[in-house]
């Protein structure tokens, strides 16, 4: 994988409303393809994500419709994040594996094939209990 990109990622998670924030942020060098209607926008993980050794690819639909988050590795997850759908996603958390639904509010792809900017947002739940809120930016740069 080329190494030509930055992407630089914000996220942050809501709890209880938005009386709990964590926010995190990460900048490395990573991949970036357009092909078939999707953006691919891939990086290793390091240390400190916690997932060393893994390799994340987030595709986006160039129509804004879906967003997929994949982790490759040790610590193997998928989130599918698409409008109007709840799916059930496979997430490992490095410690153990959980089945959550992942439900989209908002996805706004502005990416074109030199770069650009992808914000999405979601709601995780265990199936009966709302667990967070999730906002992210994915900002990608020659």
């Amino acid at each position: 994988m080329k190494k030509d990109y930055l992407i630089c990622i914000d996220g942050t998670m809501e709890r209880d409303g938005e009386q709990e924030r964590e926010r995190v942020q990460l900048k490395t060098r990573g991949g970036f393809v357009h092909k078939d209607g999707n953006f691919f926008i891939t990086y290793e993980e390091s240390e400190t994500t916690g997932y060393a050794g893994c390799t994340t690819t987030v595709k986006a639909s160039q129509d804004g419709t879906r967003v997929a988050m994949l982790r490759y590795g040790p610590a193997a997850s998928q989130l599918i994040i698409e409008k109007g759908v709840r799916h059930v996603c496979h997430y490992d958390t490095g410690v153990g594996t959980l089945s959550l639904g992942v439900a989209a509010d908002e996805i706004q792809c502005e990416l074109t094939p030199n770069g650009g900017i992808l914000k999405f947002s979601y709601t995780l739940d265990s199936g009966t209990q709302e667990l967070s809120r999730n906002l992210v930016t994915v900002t990608v740069t020659k």
